[in-house]
């Protein structure tokens, strides 16, 4: 098992992804398909927006220190 400082700098590597997922807009430069009238361009970047909350949420708690614990 690995030791706790290894363990939680892997958290780390998660927010690689809402990082590059906007960087991506060749993927994304398109109209089509339409969600709620709003077009793939404009919902994809609201949705990568919601992708960096949700990780980096995710990554802080599962990162900070437990109660007790000692650094």
């Amino acid at each position: 098992m690995a030791p706790p400082e290894r363990r939680s700098r892997a958290w780390y590597w998660l927010l690689a992804v809402p990082t590059l997922a906007p960087l991506a807009t060749p993927l994304y430069n398109q109209l089509t398909p339409v969600l709620w009238g709003m077009p793939f361009f404009y919902w994809y970047q609201l949705a990568c927006a919601v992708l960096a909350i949700v990780v980096i949420a995710g990554v802080q708690v599962a990162t900070r220190p437990r109660r007790g614990a000692r650094r």
